[in-house]
């Protein structure tokens, strides 16, 4: 794939409560909060995941947000799955990773030519943050989550504006995230 760095990590909720209070019994910290994503009817908290290795880094822990309006489309990352929503009532699961890029048509089309699809490029926000990201159709991640959606930020990081976590990404190997999306604390979701 052309130039692309590792933006963040996508952990499925079934409640924002739920993830923070699984952040703070297994991670020992806060969360931090995170905002609304009309487009997708979903909100989220952020982590600091940044380091030498990984900066502007992050865990985001996304759920359905019961309060927003419905959307006509399916939602990210598989959160309309039946079997996707069943597992997360257990306990949040990682879903998804998100790669940055600074050249979204190249970064797709060399997907593209790897034979992968990860999805169109769509405009998003929230809050002030402004992005294009790739999305499928289906809602679901390619490759089961081990391939990533594209992601071009195009005002601002919310890594930048996150507190210090004492957690950091040293290493990501994307060829061994299928094994942990299939093991007993990920979510493999199949392709159709």
């Amino acid at each position: 794939m052309s130039a692309w760095v590792v933006d963040h990590l996508v952990v499925g909720a079934a409640s924002l409560a739920q993830a923070a209070a699984w952040c703070r019994a297994e991670l020992g910290c806060e969360p931090a909060p995170g905002g609304r994503h009309a487009l997708m009817a979903t909100h989220n908290l952020l982590l600091n995941l940044s380091s030498a290795a990984h900066p502007c880094c992050y865990l985001e822990f996304i759920a359905i947000d019961p309060e927003a309006a419905p959307v006509p489309r399916r939602r990210w990352f598989g959160l309309d799955e039946p079997a996707v929503q069943q597992r997360l009532v257990d306990a949040p699961r990682l879903l998804h990773w998100v790669a940055r890029c600074d050249d979204m048509a190249a970064a797709r089309a060399q997907a593209l030519l790897e034979g992968w699809d990860p999805g169109e490029p769509t405009a998003a926000a929230r809050g002030d943050f402004r992005w294009t990201i790739t999305l499928r159709e289906d809602g679901l991640p390619q490759g089961g989550g081990s391939r990533p959606a594209l992601i071009q930020w195009q005002a601002g990081h919310p890594a930048d504006r996150l507190p210090p976590s004492p957690w950091a990404l040293q290493a990501f190997e994307p060829e061994r995230l299928r094994a942990t999306l299939a093991g007993p604390n990920g979510l493999l979701i199949p392709e159709p």
